[in-house]
């Protein structure tokens, strides 16, 4: 059988070990292509597809569920459910998503982005699955990464409290998450990967007991007794937590994956099946870079080289903001960089070369790094804590309880903020100026460039009096001049005037600005003249500056790349309100709804947030001239 040719998992039931075995090939050569062609995640699928087969072929996935942790290791459960003829369009706009989509296929029980949450969603369907009286498998399949998520071990904790409860965890052990793991778990998990695998009794083995005086009439026991003498370290830890350890089993031996999953069905209440794999398996030059590969973005499959731009880029807003706090750093031993296994996207990777010291990764821990550095700030250190947008969303309370209410000087960093483009909603950066902006003591900023993010770095730093947050997008700056060292501060709270007209007033934050201006600059073509400035600041906001000038000039716009309900939009109007200068108020950003997978360029044209796209906005607002004929953009 071809992998064309397979629409239903449940067509893998009746295949041979040689036919799997051309099945994986094919995964990985289709993988290969598309990630090669348009980009993606690569390591992780690649690791999971013996694994993925051996599961798919002992399950009926009619009435089975199987939940994947994440989701970027799930491409070959994609291509395997029917995705085939479309995987080509994988994290394209009206294409395959990059993780999993309740929406977009029957077989995705559940969505999923952020890691630690599969034990925990597939213990809700097993309890239901009882409750209602029916009878179907659930698993799922986590990475030995997402364990170090505390929510992981939550969710096994209470499970091993169910022993009625049937529930198959698959720990697909790579000794990887992005960045190799961190922490007491990975480091035990390692032991038993180098130790000899596991081996039930055999039926052999078994006979022979029969025959041993007072052993025969009571096998089982001693086969529990034996088997328990046999568990490594952490297998007798995930024994005592009420599991039924299995393994480690070879993630790449399809006869002793499917072996081992048909037992482990039979096994009632909770099981782990403990599976080793490698991350980019069977492309050489993933396997030999898996921090490098976990996802690329389109590349030479024979040299594994990315394809070079056609044009010089500036450099990204995450290497102008590992540079420069290292850079800091170096004449400042109390900062200390804090990431939470994210240490290439975020940059901080720079800083653990130069400075190991002052270098923190918990591993996929969010809200423990949060609250680890409120403890740091309160002997004097300066913790930074750098942590994409969409997942510092899982530390909110800690955010409040820990840092806020305590006035406590941590420095939070909000890489991938705003529209994120391929990943889709699951990480779109849209919400952290709505849900930071509510705390109180919490000062919020954004720089309008790179050279800007330099000075906010700086500031960060410097300030004492209480927790400081700057967001700042995905992919490269604008391409302005940078400084070496010798960055200045900026004053709490105050915005720039960057353009001046007598027509209306638009206010810009962070990676909109620029935007700001081009918008302006359309209209007065059209003879409508704009106030631009630059707000720098969403809490405290620059009221002594904004305030009069929507005064004067009686309409104001506000441009952001984040959720409106409840962003910079909302509080420059709440400001209005309260200050009884009522005005006329246009807000553009992202409205309620959730930004699917697309390119960064095509999101903004269906959300309306293209300079030309933004000046027809405002025309027709406040009716200032007839609509203009513009160009449709293009993406």
């Amino acid at each position: 059988m071809h992998l064309s040719e397979l629409t239903h998992p449940n067509q893998l039931h009746d295949l041979s070990l040689h036919q799997l075995e051309q099945l994986a090939r094919q995964i990985r050569e289709k993988h290969l292509e598309t990630i090669a062609a348009s980009g993606g995640h690569l390591g992780p699928g690649l690791g999971v597809v013996e694994l993925t087969l051996a599961l798919y072929q002992t399950l009926d996935l009619d009435h089975d569920k199987v939940v994947w942790d994440v989701g970027h290791q799930a491409y070959p459960h994609k291509l395997l459910t029917g995705r085939y003829s479309q995987f080509h369009t994988l994290r394209q706009k009206d294409g395959v998503a990059g993780y999993l989509k309740r929406s977009e296929n029957r077989f995705d029980h559940f969505g999923a982005g952020h890691a630690s949450t599969s034990i925990s969603a597939a213990l809700g369907m097993a309890i239901a699955r009882d409750r209602k009286g029916e009878d179907y498998k659930v698993a799922a399949i986590i990475g030995d990464g997402a364990l170090t998520g505390g929510m992981a071990l939550e969710a096994i904790n209470h499970a091993g409290h169910l022993p009625d409860t049937n529930l198959l965890v698959v720990l697909n052990d790579n000794e990887m998450s992005i960045s190799p793991n961190v922490g007491a778990i990975p480091r035990y998990l390692n032991k038993m990967r180098l130790s000899p695998p596991m081996q039930f009794l055999t039926d052999n083995l078994e006979e022979q007991l029969r025959h041993i005086p007072f052993v025969g009439d009571s096998i089982s026991p001693v086969k529990e007794g034996m088997k328990r003498l046999a568990v490594p370290k952490v297998g007798a830890v995930f024994e005592e937590l009420g599991f039924t350890y299995m393994g480690p089993v070879d993630g790449h031996n399809l006869s002793e994956l499917i072996a081992t999953f048909k037992e482990a069905h039979h096994i009632p209440g909770p099981v782990l099946v403990h599976v080793a794999t490698v991350k980019g398996k069977g492309y050489e030059i993933a396997e030999n870079d898996q921090v490098g590969y976990h996802a690329q973005s389109p590349f030479d499959l024979v040299t594994g080289k990315a394809k070079p731009s056609k044009t010089p880029k500036p450099p990204t807003y995450a290497k102008v903001f590992g540079n420069t706090l290292t850079k800091i750093a170096e004449d400042n031993p109390k900062v200390v960089g804090i990431t939470a296994a994210m240490a290439t996207g975020t940059a901080l990777d720079i800083l653990g070369k130069k400075l190991p010291g002052q270098y923190i990764d918990v591993g996929i821990a969010e809200q423990h790094a949060v609250t680890l550095a409120a403890g740091m700030a309160t002997q004097g250190m300066r913790p930074v804590a750098a942590i994409y947008s969409t997942f510092l969303q899982r530390a909110f309370d800690q955010i409040i309880h820990d840092v806020c209410i305590q006035k406590l000087p941590v420095f939070f960093c909000l890489d991938r903020a705003g529209i994120v483009g391929a990943d889709g909603p699951t990480h779109q950066g849209m919400y952290d100026i709505a849900y930071m902006r509510c705390i109180p003591n919490m000062v919020l900023m954004a720089p309008k460039d790179e050279a800007e993010l330099q000075r906010m770095i700086v500031t960060g730093i410097e300030y004492t009096d209480g927790p400081i947050a700057v967001r700042y997008p995905r992919g490269n700056g604008i391409g302005a001049p940078l400084m070496e060292e010798g960055w200045e501060p900026l004053p709490i709270g105050k915005g720039e005037v960057l353009r001046n007209g007598d027509d209306l007033l638009i206010l810009g934050y962070g990676s909109m600005v620029y935007p700001a201006l081009q918008t302006a600059e359309i209209l007065s073509e059209h003879g409508i003249e704009a106030t631009v400035v630059n707000a720098r600041f969403a809490k405290p906001l620059d009221e002594a500056l904004i305030l009069p000038l929507a005064e004067r000039l009686g309409r104001v716009v506000t441009l952001e790349e984040g959720c409106i309900m409840g962003g910079f939009g909302t509080a420059i109007a709440e400001a209005l309100l309260d200050a009884q200068v009522t005005v006329p108020v246009l807000r553009l950003g992202v409205p309620d709804i959730l930004v699917d997978h697309a390119t960064p360029d095509q999101s903004k044209i269906d959300l309306g947030l293209t300079p030309s796209q933004m000046a027809e906005t405002i025309l027709a607002k406040f009716k200032l001239a007839q609509s203009i004929p513009m160009a449709v953009p293009q993406a």
